[in-house]
């Protein structure tokens, strides 16, 4: 009796500690960010990419037990992750549009909500074409998200923290890539791959309602930016309203580093780029041919659809590659998924705050050169993770290249803002989402075909009288091996295209700061008198 008091007593110290502990780390995290209500801001947008992630990873990460309940193969797997990309690619454009002109809130909660109901129907599928077809609504979060958030994170956050801020707000898509890999992963194999899809859709009920009630709708053109140790999002909306109104406050391109920067060392604008009307009134045509005109986007456009196509690859197949080439358990796949989330996790927070504390210095060009170095040695790094025979030499590998792939979004988010004036940042987001998502959606039937060609003209390599499911799987992991090597050349490629960026960076930053200055200068011209 006095044995368990004690133990009792122990185990309510060890909560209260705990307890202790957690309000510690987020009082911490909450004063890194610069208050509560910058954290909240920041929490939501992640966890609405994170919803995003962990849609993707679950595929993955259920494969397995969809090969065996469904009996259809890597190809079919990769469709299903596709479709939704090819679905939420065609509505991307569209969607841009309305970001740039309607109120953003409402369009990303609406969203959610139907991402939600979409995956929990996923749940319920009675067969592969029922199931496909359920993956068809999921495109709305795909559609929405990018958009949207590229938007709202530019008239909230200064250019000045936007990288540490993208950071942040990425790291919530690699935490729900992580929950999507380990969580459902566990849950298909102890329960059924129908209950890891109703885990997966429960909680975007609970954060549409958060932002429709929390998040108000920012001033466009950055004049909503909350400044750190603000508690109360209301009221700086509130204030921003006011500031916006007086005559004397400086612009929010006045505040913007990144633009500053460019002024300071006399770079010239392009003529030929500088806006002469308001974006919002652009038709999409014109919209679009305008974002396709400046280089430095063309350029960070192909470079990171390149690194997301290896990286939707990669999340497809990790888990059967891994279970059939180290011959582990899907707990330890799970395991070993979670390192390279954790090594991504680090890679970006680690790269958002270095490039923001280069460009404070100077180094504006950061934004680029930076994200192209993490693609080339993610490339490197890779290649010896993918042929290691050993699980654990091979991890440390893995780590490193899931750190540098993960680290080169960050600089390049906040890079893209840098070069479009504010009136355009959905339509130019919506852009990039297009040719991504085209290139998400493309990669795992790529992978997934190619390996199983690769798997099928490769000699037999396994001793007379192994167990069919064994040859067979080691046989499809030795596909997905090679075509992983075979992949990583868009890795390298995509370094190259970012690197080229580095040239016509700063020019561009300088065009769209003399849009933006262009077009103040008309809206103030054509402002009433006073009195």
């Amino acid at each position: 009796m006095e044995r368990s008091g004690v133990t009792g007593r122990a185990g309510s110290a060890i909560l209260r500690g705990g307890v202790w502990i957690g309000t510690m780390l987020r009082g911490e995290v909450v004063k890194r960010v610069g208050g509560p209500a910058r954290a909240r801001v920041i929490a939501l947008f992640g966890a609405v990419l994170a919803l995003n992630g962990a849609d993707t990873a679950t595929v993955g990460a259920v494969a397995p037990q969809l090969e065996r309940a469904l009996h259809i193969g890597n190809t079919k797997i990769g469709l299903l992750s596709s479709i939704a990309l090819l679905v939420g690619a065609v509505f991307t454009i569209p969607v841009g549009m309305l970001v740039d002109r309607a109120k953003r809130m409402p369009m990303l909660a609406i969203s959610i909500v139907l991402w939600s109901l979409a995956s929990l129907l996923s749940a319920f599928a009675g067969s592969y074409s029922s199931l496909l077809l359920t993956r068809l609504v999921l495109g709305a979060v795909t559609a929405t998200a990018g958009p949207a958030i590229a938007s709202l994170t530019g008239d909230y956050f200064p250019a000045s923290e936007r990288g540490r801020v993208y950071a942040y707000i990425l790291g919530g898509e690699i935490a729900g890539t992580a929950v999507g890999f380990t969580i459902s992963g566990t849950v298909a194999s102890l329960i059924d791959w129908r209950a890891a899809f109703v885990l997966l859709a429960i909680p975007g009920f609970f954060l549409a309602r958060e932002l429709w009630r929390t998040v108000p709708e920012p001033l466009r053109g950055g004049q909503s930016r909350l400044q750190p140790g603000v508690a109360d999002l209301d009221q700086a909306l509130a204030a921003a309203v006011s500031k916006a109104e007086d005559p004397d406050e400086p612009a929010a391109d006045e505040q913007d580093l990144a633009r500053e920067t460019v002024r300071q060392r006399g770079v010239e604008a392009d003529p030929r780029l500088v806006l002469n009307r308001d974006p919002g009134e652009m038709p999409l045509t014109m919209a679009v041919r305008y974002v396709l005109l400046i280089p430095t986007n063309v350029m960070l456009i192909i470079g990171s659809s390149l690194g997301y196509f290896f990286l939707a690859g990669l999340q497809t197949f990790a888990v059967l590659f891994v279970r059939g080439h180290y011959h582990t358990s899907q707990a330890t796949a799970t395991l070993v998924l979670g390192a390279l989330v954790a090594g991504a996790m680090i890679g970006t927070l680690a790269s958002g705050r270095i490039t923001d504390m280069m460009v404070r210095r100077g180094a504006l060009e950061a934004r680029t050169w930076i994200p192209a170095i993490c693609y080339l040695g993610a490339a490197a790094l890779l290649v010896p993770g993918v042929l290691g025979s050993k699980l654990t030499p091979a991890l440390w590998f893995d780590v490193g290249g899931a750190a540098l792939l993960s680290a080169a979004n960050p600089p390049l988010d906040a890079a893209r803002l840098d070069i479009m004036p504010a009136g355009l940042w959905g339509r130019a987001e919506s852009i990039r989402t297009v040719v991504r998502s085209l290139a998400q959606a493309l990669a795992p039937l790529v992978f997934g075909a190619l390996s199983q060609l690769i798997a099928g003209i490769l000699p037999e390599q396994t001793p007379v009288g192994t167990h069919a499911d064994v040859a067979s799987a080691a046989s499809a992991a030795r596909g997905l091996e090679i075509t992983f090597l075979i992949m990583l050349s868009t890795l390298a490629a995509a370094g190259v295209f970012l690197g080229r960026a580095s040239h016509t960076y700063s020019e561009d930053v300088a065009t769209a700061a003399a849009s933006q200055q262009r077009l103040a200068e008309a809206g103030a011209r054509h402002q009433p008198a006073a009195g």
